[in-house]
């Protein structure tokens, strides 16, 4: 056997561990919660010199895969990592991978697909994958993501098909055990193979090729049938592969797995963490005397139905299958189905009854799995038991008291007239009132109840906007901070209408909210006169992810606000680099380390990019300066009222990771106005207009006295930094150049 050394991580590090010891050429990634300390942890160690793995973030997981896809084409070894949302907002992307027959490695750690949102987990996520052409490898535990993800890549370049390597997200994914791994690097590429030389790649001008031609019947018959043979092959190749791995570590995998199998008269089937769990369950019941096994699948695709069944006891004659997901509507999850499928096949009068249990992460007790096997042994004596329920449900209170934790806030409270509007004769509006003391008249929409940090700029910002938005307000926040703290069922902070969708779905949902405002309106289906401003928060990264589809809506204009509380990161997720995280700054997915200096890229000017939508109204604003802030939001709110989409654009304070004292944002957000890295200023009707210029105020400072208030970016002023620093403040220095010459000129 091959030298390996004893480590303590988790599923997340060893999946980590085992890209950087295969050397993959390319990681395209976004983070999503649970699967997202795997990018981190590989780039740890990409700063600290151990990895060279060129990693990519990608702005979405749609183009994630697609990086990664791009990558495989190109000869390269690639790897990925994502979770629930994120890997159905790429499915769309999987099914060209295995068409085209490019393998490469994708480990999915489970998780809640939404809605409603939850980020605990459960499996209901990874069973979307199981048409799309893809073999999954099943780890239950941290030992088996590190074993799985090598002989994954091995399987998937034998037989040019792509992996997933799936585990339970939150159990497996952040589960610290002892684990082995190979002492030498040497050793893993000798096992995968040092390079792997792509029968056909993008790259050899003397053998052009064409990936992903179009393809009619009977060509895609046959493509679809090859890919079929590819997956039968499969069928030999993983044990093949697994007992190569078993002579280099001593560690011994099968295509399937069984506890007391041998005589069991009743079993329970289940998938991941849960059955070692279930196996203490049918020590327990062994020694009442009961007859029970339970048994599971190390692989989902190639499905090893003949396995399966050979590890059935002749005395089986009741099983619950368990499925941490549900299909709905066919009285069972996916194992389910597909293991009365195989019984079905070989005449089997074994009786099965199906149980949907631990979803959202709900806990799997050894107590439920003792109950779980004593209804599979009552359904093996052929006693009346449910054939499918969920398992932990609870029944709820139909004549529950649905309190209104807040008066409603109606039109004459939202309306103080706090702020007038006059139109120019060049098309501008002029807004008259909204000081700071006028806006304390104006009611919170959202309450103080929420849950956010200490210091947090979120409900600042919105509070701030909605100061200077009079009458009906309808909001809508993408998932991020902003959603989080303030929902958490059953409860909301918000005493208006709300409503949550997905990071990239944000600006169509609102969109079409205001659509249908307008029609029901002109059908007289709405009471005449009522009118609503409609206010979407983005933030958290939510400009990268849904900036394509917030462009789209913007090209259509409709009535509505945009405001992105711009805090410099993916904060709900654990801060990682956004593409508006200051260049050189220190996050999650930007360690710094002898052979790494933070972030690689500039810092996104948003307000540059709508204002090539052509939307009529477009402002940055900061908490520093109130008064400005209430004003711009009265503006926007005239616009979007009458003319189409206002964009606002506030920089938000975000201490946790940040790195800065929560006593002092107000001051971190003033350096940040000074030095310019967030000017203030509006573009109306095309035509832009300085809000404040430290220049002229005498109070402009360099980036530098910004940048050193965070501890996210105060390494940048050591000296060993200073190239950087220096790079940063010219970027910075040319953009508010060209926004000084935009005001300057009449037409810009």
């Amino acid at each position: 056997m091959n030298e390996q050394k004893r480590v303590f991580h988790s599923g997340n590090e060893l999946a980590a561990l085992a890209a950087k010891q295969i050397r993959y050429h390319v990681m395209g990634y976004y983070p999503i919660t649970p699967s997202t300390k795997i990018a981190e942890y590989l780039d740890e160690l990409k700063a600290a010199g151990f990895s060279d793995v060129r990693m990519i973030p990608a702005d979405g997981e749609h183009s994630a895969a697609g990086i990664c896809y791009g990558a495989c084409t190109a000869g390269g070894r690639v790897f990925n990592a994502t979770s629930a949302n994120g890997l159905l907002y790429a499915l769309e992307q999987l099914p060209v991978q295995s068409g085209t027959r490019f393998p490469m490695v994708m480990n999915v750690a489970c998780r809640t697909v939404s809605g409603p949102l939850s980020i605990k987990g459960d499996h209901s996520d990874i069973m979307y994958t199981l048409n799309t052409g893809w073999i999954i490898l099943f780890a239950k535990n941290p030992q088996e993501v590190y074993d799985m993800n090598l002989c994954g890549l091995k399987i998937a370049e034998a037989v040019a098909l792509p992996v997933i390597v799936a585990f339970d997200g939150f159990f497996t994914s952040h589960q610290e055990r002892v684990a082995m791994i190979f002492e030498n690097d040497e050793d893993v590429r000798s096992f995968v193979g040092e390079t792997y030389i792509a029968p056909y790649h993008v790259l050899d001008p003397e053998n052009p090729i064409t990936i992903g031609a179009y393809m009619n019947e009977p060509d895609i018959m046959n493509n679809k049938y090859q890919l079929y043979l590819a997956m039968e092959e499969a069928r030999h190749v993983i044990p093949q592969v697994f007992q190569e791995y078993a002579g280099i570590t001593g560690r011994q995998y099968s295509v399937v797995q069984g506890y007391g199998m041998e005589d069991a008269q009743a079993a329970l089937f289940i998938l991941g963490s849960s059955y070692e769990t279930a196996k203490e369950a049918v020590d327990q019941l062994r020694k009442e005397g009961l007859p029970v096994g339970v048994f599971t699948t190390n692989v989902l695709r190639p499905f090893p139905k003949m396995e399966l069944f050979q590890l059935l006891s002749p005395k089986l004659t009741g099983i619950l299958a368990a499925d941490r997901q549900d299909s709905y509507g066919a009285e069972g999850g996916n194992m389910s189905l597909e293991l009365k499928a195989m019984l079905q096949e070989h005449a089997s009068s074994i009786k099965v009854i199906s149980r949907i249990y631990g979803l959202s992460g709900k806990d799997f007790y050894v107590e439920e799995a003792v109950s779980m096997l004593r209804q599979a042994y009552a359904a093996s004596l052929k006693q009346e038991v449910e054939v499918f329920d969920y398992s932990g449900r609870y029944q709820g209170e139909e004549e529950a008291d649905r309190q209104q934790y807040f008066a409603p806030i109606t039109l004459s409270r939202s309306t103080p007239g706090i702020t007038s509007a006059e139109t120019l004769e060049d098309g501008s509006i002029k807004i008259k009132g909204g000081t700071v003391r006028d806006g304390l008249q104006m009611p919170r929409r959202l309450a103080p109840g929420h849950g956010a940090c200490p210091g947090c700029g979120i409900p600042i910002n919105v509070n701030l906007l909605l100061k200077g938005i009079e009458g009906n307000v309808v909001l809508l926040f993408h998932t991020g901070c902003g959603m989080v703290v303030t929902t958490p069922y059953p409860k909301t902070a918000f005493k208006v209408s709300y409503v949550h969708n997905l990071f990239q779905s944000g600006a169509p949902t609102l969109s079409g909210i205001v659509a249908a405002f307008e029609e029901r309106q002109r059908r007289g289906e709405l009471p005449e006169g009522d009118d609503f401003t409609f206010v979407m928060i983005s933030g958290d990264g939510g400009m990268d992810i849904g900036m394509g589809a917030a462009l789209g809506t913007a090209l259509r204009n409709p009535r509505m606000i945009l405001m992105e509380y711009d805090n410099g990161g993916y904060m709900n997720t654990g801060y990682q680099l956004s593409y508006s995280t200051p260049k050189g700054a220190k996050t999650s997915t930007s360690h710094v380390g002898p052979a790494q200096y933070g972030k690689t890229m500039y810092h996104k000017d948003t307000p540059q990019i709508f204002s090539a939508t052509g939307i009529p109204y477009i402002a940055t604003v900061g908490e520093n300066q109130p008064a400005d802030f209430i004003k711009k939001a009265a503006k926007a709110a005239r616009y979007a009222q009458s003319h189409g989409m206002a964009y606002i654009k506030a920089l938000s304070a975000c201490p946790l990771n940040w790195n800065d004292n929560p006593r002092y944002e107000r001051s971190v957000i003033d350096a940040g106005v000074n030095c310019c890295y967030h000017p203030l200023y509006e573009i109306e009707n095309g035509i832009t207009t300085l809000s404040y210029d430290p220049e002229e105020k005498g109070k402009k400072i360099p980036v530098a006295e910004f940048f050193k208030m965070m501890g996210r970016t105060k390494h940048l002023i050591k000296p060993n930094f200073e190239e950087i620093m220096e790079d940063v403040q010219r970027e910075v220095d040319r953009r508010w150049e060209r926004l000084k010459a935009r005001a300057e000129s009449p037409v810009l």
